[in-house]
């Protein structure tokens, strides 16, 4: 490059600021445009009266290559969920963990009456191939539903009802499990090679460290800000941005799906979502749902599909006096809150009728219409390329790779990639 080029980024979610930074380093003149007053696009943190409440259920796969090489992990202060899962219906609790990891829980996972021997076994065939597998192949694969994989490979109806329906409806917020295969394999290699966890200040630590890290590098990052307009002019392009016309060498669109499918007219962006309602609740201080630092699974059709002991695994997410759990619903709900406070009460009491629930209190809640675009088999093979608008404007965000916070911040990186190589050889 002659001269130092300025590119605009749009959206300060994880894909743009990703984008920002490595822009910066590439010797970029970089802008971020993000039209909240905080970054962080759908990972965001809220913090009341002492507690922390993340938008939706949100946790960090440490395990995922973009997170290893885009944060400092021991910065963030991880607070690590243990290995596996609670199952829990009416009357009935049980544990399945990953003894390869927690040897301690190696009786009660093998004794766990909720899954067959069979699917055990299966489940640690099926572990020993997949940390085989390149993690780059895997949505270069063969495709189906989650539901069709598994069953191709003779899990058994009780192991997809008691914990597959549960544990990746929470991952892909689809109980029905038609979600894609690639999704599966991706997910399920990344838990078995690293740990589930949330930063000690809440999942809105992510973008913060992600702006500090950007701006470190040189980029200018400013809240507060919309872009309305992206249009090509010649070589370059010109955005508007609160009234305000601005010339830049190159736009990346990083906003939400529909916004981008709005400001480039790249009809592949996908736009189908899926919603989910996350409500927090206060217990009594020093209430233990004896979990073990896992998730509660719901595995009846009735009620949330998982409930979150936040402050068992995250002290830091409530005060000293109080315990904070959260209960997450899938899809937009009609019920108002007062309504899904007492389905998860009453769901609560049911998993625990040897306890009272007299002190439960619902304190925040989180209705997120689109926190996922919809996964369906083959959809990956569809998405939109960081290249594909016209002219010299690049796709930031998971719809270019999947809905994730891997998806989201190899995008970043993939899109900064793209506009840094045309700059050089323009």
């Amino acid at each position: 490059m002659t001269s130092e080029p300025r590119v605009i980024v749009a959206g300060g979610g994880l894909a743009g600021l990703v984008a920002a930074r490595h822009l910066a380093a590439g010797g970029v003149a970089v802008t971020l445009f993000e039209r909240r007053e905080d970054v962080g696009g759908r990972v965001r943190t809220v913090e009341r009266d002492g507690y922390r409440f993340d938008r939706g259920f949100q946790v960090l796969f440490t395990a995922y290559p973009a997170v290893q090489r885009e944060l400092d992990l021991e910065t963030l202060d991880l607070r690590r969920f243990a290995p596996g899962a609670c199952i829990a219906r009416p009357g009935h609790r049980s544990t399945l963990s990953d003894p390869l990891r927690d040897p301690r829980t190696l009786p009660t996972t093998l004794f766990n009456p909720d899954l067959t021997v069979g699917d055990k076994l299966r489940l640690l065939r099926l572990r020993r191939r997949l940390e085989r597998t390149d993690p780059a192949v895997v949505f270069a694969g063969d495709d189906g539903s989650i539901d069709e994989y598994l069953h191709e490979r003779e899990f058994t109806d009780r192991f997809v009802e008691n914990f597959a329906a549960p544990f990746y409806g929470g991952i892909t917020l689809d109980r029905s499990l038609s979600t894609s295969r690639r999704v599966f394999e991706y997910t399920f290699k990344a838990l078995s090679e690293g740990d589930i966890a949330v930063p000690a200040a809440g999942m809105g630590a992510i973008p913060r460290q992600l702006t500090a890290r950007a701006r470190e590098a040189g980029a200018t990052v400013e809240t507060g800000t919309t872009v309305e307009s992206v249009s090509q002019d010649g070589d370059g392009v010109v955005v508007s941005a609160d009234g305000e016309t601005l010339e830049a060498d190159a736009v990346v669109v990083a906003t939400d799906p529909p916004t981008a499918r709005d400001l480039t007219g790249v009809a592949s962006v996908p736009t189908t979502a899926r919603a989910c309602v996350t409500q927090y609740y206060t217990l009594r201080g020093g209430t233990d749902l004896e979990t073990g630092k896992r998730l509660l699974l719901n595995a009846s059709e009735e009620g949330p599909n998982h409930v979150v002991p936040h402050s068992d695994v995250a002290p830091e997410y409530a005060p000293d006096d109080a315990t904070l759990v959260s209960a997450t619903y899938l899809g937009e709900r009609e019920e108002g809150d007062d309504e899904l406070a007492a389905i998860s009460r009453q769901t609560l009491e049911s998993w625990y009728p040897e306890r009272r629930f007299d002190r439960f209190e619902a304190v925040h809640t989180e209705r997120v219409a689109f926190a996922q675009f919809a996964q369906p088999p083959g959809i990956h093979d569809r998405l939109p390329d960081v290249r594909d608008p016209e002219g010299a404007v690049y796709l930031a965000g998971d719809y270019t790779q999947w809905s994730s916070i891997q998806g989201a911040m190899e995008s970043g990186r993939m899109a900064a990639k793209a506009v840094v190589e045309d700059l050089s050889s323009a």
